[in-house]
């Protein structure tokens, strides 16, 4: 029988070492690990931090190496199964707990570091406690758990746009059939897309021609009233994004700063790449004591969390006010389909 979710995907995977949010969560782990090694062996609370800075003399280089080592192997342990991806990481965090062992016997003299059989058992344990955390961890966002959230928060296009859309398609029957037809061919790809599956990337090509197709429709019924200004000379076409990502924040622009105004407005849509991180600006008139405040923040929680869901710690939204103008700014890691 066919599921109303999609659950065909693998049940373990190994987590991205290149992800901001998996290495601070390792640190995390890793030193509150041993500080509670330290609290627990030592006799008195003087004698914690002493404890917990000779054990960090031997972990924090083992813990830094294996992390650089992962760093860099991240995109071809993606691409191994499961079994044999745990098995490298194991490799790995044995093959620097020996050199680190090795390396302090070396300067420190043959009593510096730990039994080296003892030390390569405490590598390979943690990091089978941090392994068994981060599938137990993929469990709990299980894929379709994470499909059913991400469905669930894909910002929905607003039933007065469809409304509004479907009059305005109708006063174009008669008078400009041809434009019509566009009109519904571009309603019919916006919620093609609203309707597609959300655990995929998409180019950011494909989201800003989506975009456009919606100002075209609200240009339909605003008019004048509507001016947009697009800022891509420095974008980068072939970055992946959450799709929908960019749509319902251009929506909230036109509802909250077009809308509400008799006169003219224009939305500015600024997309470009810095470094390795895609960012996305959409500005629009601020109307004091408007729709901002009651409207925006469903929509910017439920954005805010589809980033997480799909970067982590790496992706972040921030909102301003200033000059007369209401600002949301995107911020993601470029990846393209290579790296993904």
């Amino acid at each position: 029988m066919a599921s109303s979710i999609n659950q065909n995907f693998p049940t373990h995977a190994l987590p991205s070492f290149r992800n901001l949010g998996v290495v601070l969560r390792i640190l995390l782990i890793v030193n509150g690990a041993s500080l509670l090694l330290a609290v627990v062996r030592t006799p008195t609370w003087e004698a914690v931090p002493d404890d917990f800075m000779v054990q960090a003399v031997l972990v924090q280089p083992v813990l830094l190496l294996a992390l650089v080592v992962l760093y860099g192997l991240s995109p071809a342990l993606g691409r191994l199964p499961y079994p044999s991806g745990v098995a490298s990481v194991f490799a790995v965090a044995a093959a620097s707990g020996a050199l680190v062992h090795l390396l302090a016997g070396g300067v420190g003299g043959t009593g510096a570091s730990p039994d080296l059989v003892r030390f390569l058992v405490v590598s390979v344990a943690v990091t089978a406690v941090l392994l068994g955390y981060f599938d137990l961890r993929g469990r709990a966002l299980s894929p379709a758990l994470t499909e059913a959230r991400l469905q669930a928060l894909q910002a929905r296009i607003r039933p007065h746009f469809l409304f509004n859309s479907i009059n305005a398609v109708l006063s174009l029957i008669r008078s400009d059939p041809k434009r019509a037809e566009a009109a519904l061919e571009d309603m019919a790809e916006l919620f093609r897309v609203a309707m597609s599956d959300s655990r995929k990337l998409s180019p950011l090509a494909r989201e800003v021609e989506l975009c456009r197709q919606y100002l075209e429709l609200e240009a339909l019924r605003l008019g004048e009233r509507l001016r947009v200004e697009w800022h891509t000379e420095k974008m980068p076409a072939e970055a992946l994004v959450p799709p929908m990502i960019l749509q319902p924040l251009v929506e909230n622009a036109v509802y909250h700063g077009i809308e509400p105004g008799s006169a003219p407005g224009t939305v500015t849509i600024n997309i470009y790449k810095y470094r390795d991180e895609v960012h996305l600006a959409i500005k629009n008139p601020f109307h004091e004591g408007g729709r901002e405040q009651a409207g925006n923040k469903i929509a910017l929680a439920n954005i805010r969390e589809r980033l997480s869901l799909h970067f982590d710690a790496e992706a972040r939204l921030d909102t301003h006010v200033s000059g007369g103008a209401y600002q949301v700014r995107i911020t993601l890691p470029y990846l393209t389909e290579a790296g993904a």
